[in-house]
């Protein structure tokens, strides 16, 4: 795994077996006994995949991921119970989560949740990191930017917003810079990638 797993769950034995299982292949892992102390201390940790109890006493795990998306953080979340059912794992699939699985955790299936969390999170990361490459275009280069995802030309351009070909170019050349992309098609993968 690229990144490490957040476990909350306020079961002991809970945290112990799992931690074991994680650093026997290596992963690193970080626990919490109470979802409001991880509340407290996440706005610092580096992305990774969170691990949470449905039912714990001061917050479940669905008000947990409620609170995380509420603070804008977009980690994949797979939820773990002892005590799921039919209308908690559909909430929890209806706020997103990776996965629902109950205790005791299946080894192949805990780890094809994170195998999906890492897809999930290496998406979300790029979406993000693209989302704030793009707010640094001014209105105008969007606006070009939009029309060459058109696959409009630069003399198109220029006669639509009644501006120089010249101008048309220099927008451009400041898209490229700005997005670090050197082609079109470079260009067209970044706006789709956000939609």
């Amino acid at each position: 795994m690229r990144y490490p797993v957040y476990l909350v769950d306020d079961d002991s034995a809970v945290r112990e077996g799992l931690c074991l299982l994680f650093e026997a292949y290596k992963i690193d892992v970080v626990t919490f006994s109470d979802p409001v102390d991880f509340l407290q201390k996440v706005d610092p940790l580096p992305p990774g995949y969170l691990l949470l109890d449905l039912q714990m006493p001061e917050l479940s795990g669905l008000e947990l991921q409620r609170e995380l998306i509420s603070r804008d953080i977009i980690w994949p979340i797979i939820i773990i119970t002892g005590h799921g059912d039919l209308n908690s794992c559909r909430d929890a699939f209806k706020s997103g989560v990776v996965d629902f699985l109950s205790k005791p955790v299946d080894q192949e299936q805990l780890f094809e949740a994170l195998n999906k969390a890492d897809h999930a999170l290496v998406v979300a990361l790029e979406k993000r990191e693209t989302e704030t490459l793009l707010a640094t275009l001014t209105r105008r280069e969007n606006e070009i930017l939009s029309l060459v995802c058109r696959g409009w030309g630069s003399r198109e351009i220029a006669g639509a917003l009644n501006i120089s070909l010249r101008t048309v170019d220099a927008h451009r050349a400041n898209i490229s810079e700005k997005l670090g992309t050197s082609s079109v098609a470079e260009f067209v993968q970044m706006k789709i990638a956000i939609q």
